[in-house]
């Protein structure tokens, strides 16, 4: 054979190697999202990197947005609805005098280490968020049970008290101290999760704050999720777990959840396809995304207050006209149509419109003239003599936004300075928590749709209250909702509890909240969830599913 028979088809096939690997080179690179659909992996922005993932000690909405997949409680909350369905209890019986719950849980539920969840494992849990020493700043949420609050409060110190009871190991018993409307909502609130009993012992006691049992390698929960990776300001990543009774089949096989508070970063992770929904969006780009067909952006429904804290223990907010004169000279409406671009509506009261059936009739209005008399009553006439305050809040584009308008509202009506402190979100919340603060930037997203969930955080030392003010007038009209069984004469008395604290003025709602974001149309059955959060475990993802 001549060498030139030999050459002909190496050139043939070197010339199609080349070819190859030029239309592979040409071809656009796989984008995350669109490498996702194979690995049905779902990638979420999730605003500012969580301090905790125990369900008994988070308090961040961070946090719970992680936590939801890690574990459950009694009740889950439908988010097309808005109403609570089973979920770790298959079913439950209640009393004719709605004192008594019984719980059957499902007999196939498990932790994710394969072990079965059982009634006693309730029972470790709730004692534990109940124990002082832990110091749960959501523990109130449990007071609806017989001597939680005493248990809890150090009155009593035998759990033994406290109505929860486990006859068996798939029946949880629990009895209250008064009728509660809204148990079955409450349930399904992740301080109300069970903890894995010999995952907490053997990280230290029972009620030990700061053991390490969240990391991913200790980590035991009974929701349809394992905690996989949890690398700091980088990525937490959590994976389907075999033990959960959900079908295996639906939903996403992982999620991932990026912690950043830059909101145009985690937008630019969206437009460059490593995202399926941004956490937040900015108000400036809202009606960009309104004018795009089909449009990524979601502006839905949310549970959820923005307002401001005044530390009441701090002179000059000590007086309730200066608190007064503050609240009433925001411009809530301007603020709401120009600085959030229509996105939220003026709030001028506390308690959202409509939770749970609740309408709130007093107001903090907009009254510039009024304020600035209260200022001058309180020895403060055009603003002469007021001390410049800092007005603190955590680091993020749209706080800083909103109020810069608060601080020039304040300037341009009474007269007066504050300065702007923004600190890292943990920090942050530390500062709140002690009080470390003269005003403070502040949002609460409803844990459960009664206006309980909003009212009952200003009792004196509630662990949510954070302003320093006390009340025993107002203290005395939330025990007494409570134990109020009609449902009119309840909302009566939430009426004269709201009006008292806006009238005290220890806080200034400003907006009432939306779930502002951007989405990818490959995600479906992302319905709008009132209280934020959703079950990831039913969600889908397919090219286009979402449009």
């Amino acid at each position: 054979m001549r060498a030139s028979s030999l050459v002909r088809p190496a050139l043939v096939l070197l010339t199609g190697l080349v070819f190859a690997l030029f239309a592979t080179a040409c071809r656009p690179r796989e984008t995350p999202v669109e490498a996702a659909r194979a690995t049905q992996t779902l990638l979420l922005g999730n605003g500012a990197e969580p301090g905790d993932l125990d369900p008994q000690l988070a308090t961040a909405f961070t946090e719970f947005n992680i936590i939801i997949a890690l574990g459950e409680g009694l009740t889950a909350i439908d988010e097309a609805t808005g109403e609570p369905v089973p979920a770790a209890a298959a079913g439950w019986s209640v009393s004719a005098d709605g004192l008594r719950y019984t719980f059957h849980l499902r007999p196939e539920g498990r932790w994710s280490n394969g072990e079965p969840l059982t009634a006693a494992d309730f029972v470790f849990s709730y004692e534990r968020i109940l124990r002082p020493a832990l110091a749960s700043e959501y523990a109130y949420m449990l007071f609806p049970i017989r001597g939680a609050e005493a248990f809890n409060t150090g009155k009593s110190t035998d759990f033994g008290t406290v109505g929860v009871s486990a006859p068996d190991a798939r029946t949880l018993v629990i009895e209250l101290a008064s009728p509660t409307p809204y148990l079955l909502a409450v349930a399904a609130h992740q301080a109300w999760f069970p903890v894995h009993p010999p995952t907490i012992l053997k990280a230290g006691k029972i009620d030990q704050r700061g053991t390490g049992w969240t990391r991913p390698e200790n980590y035991v929960g009974n929701g349809p999720y394992r905690l996989a990776v949890w690398a700091p300001n980088d990525r937490i990543e959590v994976v389907r777990q075999p033990h959960h009774y959900s079908d295996p089949a639906v939903g996403p096989k992982r999620v991932i959840f990026f912690p950043t508070d830059n909101i145009p970063a985690d937008e630019a992770a969206y437009r460059a396809g490593q995202r399926h929904a941004t956490y937040d969006l900015l108000p400036d780009r809202i009606a960009g995304y309104r004018a795009e067909k089909p449009s990524p952006l979601r502006v839905d429904p949310l549970l959820e207050t923005y307002y401001l804290r005044f530390n009441v223990t701090r002179p000059p907010l000590a007086d309730v006209r200066v608190r007064r004169a503050l609240a009433l000279a925001i411009d809530r409406e301007a603020i709401a149509a120009s600085v959030l671009q229509g996105s939220r509506v003026a709030a001028f009261n506390y308690t959202p419109p409509g939770t749970g059936g609740y309408a709130c009739e007093a107001r903090q209005p907009h009254d510039p003239a009024a304020a600035r008399e209260l200022l001058a009553a309180a020895g403060f006439p055009k603003g002469e003599g007021f001390p410049r305050l800092e007005l603190l809040l955590n680091t993020d584009a749209i706080n800083t936004t909103i109020l810069s308008a608060v601080q020039a509202i304040w300037k341009r009506e009474l007269g007066i300075e504050v300065t702007l402190v923004a600190q890292d979100f943990r920090v942050y919340l530390d500062s709140m928590k002690g009080l470390r603060y003269d005003i403070a930037r502040a949002r609460w997203i409803g844990d459960y749709n009664d206006p309980n969930t909003y009212l009952d955080m200003f009792l004196t030392g509630g662990g949510n209250n954070q302003t320093g003010w006390s009340s025993a007038a107002y203290d005395a009209l939330i025990a007494r909702a409570a134990t109020t069984a009609d449902p009119n004469a309840r909302f009566a008395v939430f009426q004269q509890a709201e009006r008292l604290l806006l009238e005290e003025a220890p806080i200034a709602p400003i907006f009432f909240g939306a779930r502002t974001h951007l989405l990818h149309p490959d995600v479906g059955s992302w319905h709008p969830s009132l209280l934020g959060v959703r079950r990831y475990q039913t969600l889908t993802l397919a090219p286009g599913l979402g449009r």
